[in-house]
């Protein structure tokens, strides 16, 4: 039997149904990667370079399914711009859905800049009270570009429990990175969906992912 003749063989075996499981598993995957990230970022309120990190490993999991579903590489590589979502939603909104909940709002003005001291690009800005107390916490910009300066008044939510850092009440919109991160779990499912259907024609046809022809 001839090699052309072995991947027919091959091709032909594949079956429909085990193929559709196949992608409602990866479907499924990509759904709890979103919802297990979520949970690590509540778990681990204050320290975001966890969520990150497992964030970053689970999507990178799902992008490696997403190339062995498609027996291909475009869609694989399609799948990143909805990680993104899933990523940045994940990350953020335990934290903003924790101010939002217990967070005290509070009228304060900018007294000080710590990037004015140190040229550096990294902002600590320092807060005051209605009364004229200075607030323990900062309201922290890592970036050239601020939307605050010194004089500036705004409200600002804080924590009572410590644990999640000041942020501007402008920026406390747990609804929206709820919706970041609907919107990156649902591409994953249209993108997974599609690299099912496509991935039995290609695996049934005996077709190779293009950079695999290349070893």
């Amino acid at each position: 039997m001839t090699e052309v003749d072995m991947k027919k063989s091959q091709a032909g075996a594949v079956n429909r149904g085990t193929y559709f499981l196949f992608t409602l598993i990866v479907v499924g995957i990509g759904w709890a990667i979103a919802a297990v990230n979520t949970g690590i970022s509540y778990l681990a309120l204050g320290m975001d370079v966890i969520p990150i990190i497992t964030g970053f490993v689970g999507c990178l999991v799902f992008v490696i399914l997403m190339r062995f579903l498609h027996h291909a590489w475009w869609l694989a590589a399609l799948s990143v711009l909805p990680a993104v979502f899933v990523l940045v939603g994940s990350v953020q909104y335990a934290p903003e859905a924790a101010l939002d909940h217990r967070g005290v709002r509070e009228k304060v003005r900018i007294t000080a800049d710590s990037a004015a001291a140190d040229g550096g690009s990294n902002h600590r800005f320092t807060l005051t009270g209605p009364s004229g107390d200075e607030l323990k916490e900062t309201l922290d910009y890592d970036g050239s570009d601020p939307d605050w300066e010194v004089g500036d008044r705004l409200t600002v939510v804080s924590d009572p429990e410590g644990v999640v850092p000041v942020e501007a009440a402008s920026d406390v919109d747990p609804d929206n990175r709820l919706a970041t991160l609907a919107m990156g779990v649902a591409g994953w499912t249209g993108l997974a969906l599609l690299a099912g259907r496509r991935g039995f024609v290609r695996r049934r046809a005996g077709r190779q992912p293009a950079f695999d022809d290349l070893a």
